[in-house]
């Protein structure tokens, strides 16, 4: 069994900057793919950022330039670093681990932007 658990979520100010963290473990093949969506109320989840084992990252047109995804392989965990964040980045964010046929996801961590 794989589980993901996620830390970092919170309030901040339009501008600032959050850093979330997801951890997974378990039964993990290493050839995998990791990231971050996210879901806003009334909204569908959305792809942010994911990240291949190799390191090739791939980002949502609406963060661009502004978060920036990352992962330890040896460690199995994945960050995403979001700076100059938005009143419409708020949202629950989800960590996700996939590979083949096989998706995981966490439980959510709530980010809200204040205007």
């Amino acid at each position: 069994q794989v589980q993901l658990v996620e830390s970092g979520g919170g309030l901040v100010q339009a501008g600032g900057s959050l850093r979330l963290s997801c951890a997974a473990s378990g039964s993990i093949f290493s050839i995998n793919v990791m990231g971050w969506y996210r879901q806003a109320p009334g909204k569908q989840r959305e792809l942010v950022a994911t990240i291949t084992w190799s390191g090739i990252t791939n980002y949502a047109d609406s963060v661009k330039g502004r978060f920036a995804i990352s992962r330890d392989n040896a460690k199995n965990t994945v960050d995403l670093q979001m700076n100059s964040l938005k009143p419409e980045d708020s949202a629950e964010y989800y960590c996700n681990l996939a590979w083949g046929s096989r998706t995981y996801w966490g439980q959510g961590t709530q980010v809200t932007v204040s205007s």
